[in-house]
């Protein structure tokens, strides 16, 4: 992972919508879009495209908006350049991704904080070398930049989970961790709303590397139907195996398009919320059903561990639970609809 960084970092990949003043190149989130279609062409690899935006949405763009000038110059540049490997934490073993239910603590400590609890599934942990933690401060839940090596906390990798296997996953043990109080992001209270900002953001250009993984997945397929013999012709002229072609097609296009629709409302300084949500639920299911197909298309050499098809099943299932789960973004497009379904942030 971290050599794959070090060459996004050298193309300037995470340069993309971030001002100048801090190493970007000040363009637009459409640049950022297809910056991203490209990186999943030409990586193939669900995991990277995780850690890409664990790394992008967790820590670079929240320290970007809700850090401290100080904080900007310690950490923003080398993020930027991808030096440093980052993250979120929000996930609990106990209750998930729900704030409600999350145990982690801050209590302050002179001029600084201690903090208890465990993270589970951070994205990017243990190779991270910070990460934004959230906890349960006097004043509601608070975000913290943590660093790996702060006395009190340590990062492992007990819970392994097989998919998008390539990006590290772990969990982070806070016992009497102690941070200095420049370590707070944001005012105290506020990291709720810094939750649901960083996961409207993610959802909305997660699906980005994947959909350019889709572009080169129904590529192989129509080749495939092309050059495999059946009966009297070639594959693809059997109506099952062309239906099963263009679904995949459809459902393509249509990501690019509520793609394209959540950089042009990025791009307007316009929010995010309804259509990141629409987005990835769209998307997330569009990869899961068009893995199914290419596999169902391509038969037992879909299943070999060479063509890649068959351990995207397991990527694409965990599609539909990180960033959100289905159920969990339906919950919020029907409550922004006025239905009155409840809502409650969720993430890795």
């Amino acid at each position: 992972m971290r050599s794959k960084f070090a060459e996004l970092g050298g193309d300037g990949f995470f340069r993309h919508a971030v001002p100048a003043e801090w190493g970007g190149t000040g363009n637009r989130f459409t640049d950022l879009l297809e910056a991203h279609i490209r990186m999943g062409r030409r990586y193939r690899d669900p995991g990277l495209v995780l850690a890409v935006n664990a790394h992008l949405w967790g820590t670079l763009f929240p320290l970007l908006r809700h850090g401290g000038e100080t904080q900007k110059r310690r950490w923003l540049s080398s993020l930027v350049r991808g030096e440093r490997l980052s993250g979120h934490a929000i996930t609990e073993a106990g209750g998930g991704s729900d704030p409600a239910a999350m145990t982690t603590r801050a209590e302050r400590c002179g001029a600084g904080f201690r903090l208890h609890g465990e993270k589970r599934y951070v994205t990017n942990v243990p190779e991270a070398d910070l990460v934004i933690v959230y906890g349960h401060l006097d004043e509601g839940i608070s975000a913290f930049v943590l660093l790996k090596g702060d006395p009190g906390v340590d990062w492992r990798r007990d819970h392994r989970v097989a998919a998008c296997r390539s990006a590290p996953m772990g969990e982070i043990v806070l016992e009497n961790c102690r941070i200095p109080g420049d370590r707070l992001l944001g005012r105290p209270g506020t990291g709720l709303a810094l939750i649901r900002e960083a996961l409207e953001w993610e959802r909305a250009f997660i699906f980005a590397g994947i959909a350019g993984l889709m572009e080169w997945q129904l590529e192989q397929v129509i080749a495939f139907s092309r050059r495999r013999r059946s009966g009297d012709g070639h594959l693809g002229r059997h109506q099952a195996i062309a239906h099963r072609i263009a679904d995949m097609c459809t459902r393509l296009d249509t990501v690019h398009l509520w793609l394209r629709e959540c950089a042009r409302l990025a791009d307007a300084g316009r929010r995010l919320t309804l259509a990141s949500a629409q987005t990835k639920l769209v998307a997330s299911n569009a990869f899961l059903h068009s893995t199914l197909d290419a596999v169902q298309i391509l038969g037992a050499q879909g299943l070999e561990a060479t063509s890649g098809m068959s351990e995207w099943l397991n990527d694409a299932a965990a599609g539909r639970l990180f960033s959100g789960t289905d159920e969990v973004l339906k919950n919020l497009i029907a409550a922004l609809l006025g239905t009155g379904a409840g809502y409650r942030a969720s993430g890795k």
